[in-house]
């Protein structure tokens, strides 16, 4: 994976995913315009699904889960140590922000794969600064 694809966080998901999230709309005009294929983590696909499961149900979480694993929506890449290694850094750095650890692997994998692009409604990208967030 190259750095022609879209990080995609767990709010985008999410978003994309619960019809009365505010950002659905959104959510669905961006993916059915979409000029580049996604990505996400496996930590994202964790917090997707427990999210999901929680909230929306059972039945969609494991929709979606199957989707994500067998990476018909979007690739899965999966930490390396290198990355949670640099996760920590960024989380011990970035002491004035609310990043989890979970935002600091995204940034991690996305600085590794060279992706510069985040599908996100999520504040924290655009405070980590290095990033280009979408939708805008």
């Amino acid at each position: 994976m190259a750095s022609g694809h879209i990080f995609t966080d767990t709010s985008a998901w999410y978003a994309y995913i619960d019809k009365s999230d505010a950002n659905h709309a959104a959510a669905v005009e961006l993916v059915k315009n979409l000029d580049r294929p996604l990505i996400t983590s496996n930590y994202i696909f964790d917090e997707i699904l427990t999210l999901v499961k929680l909230r929306v149900g059972y039945h969609i979480a494991i929709n979606l889960g199957q989707k994500l694993w067998n990476q018909e929506v979007a690739g899965l890449v999966r930490l390396t140590k290198e990355d949670e290694s640099r996760a920590w850094e960024i989380f011990v750095q970035y002491e004035d922000k609310g990043f989890s650890f979970t935002d600091c692997t995204s940034f991690a994998i996305m600085e590794r794969l060279k992706i510069d692009t985040a599908f996100v409604f999520d504040d924290h990208f655009i405070q980590y600064g290095k990033l280009i967030v979408i939708p805008t």
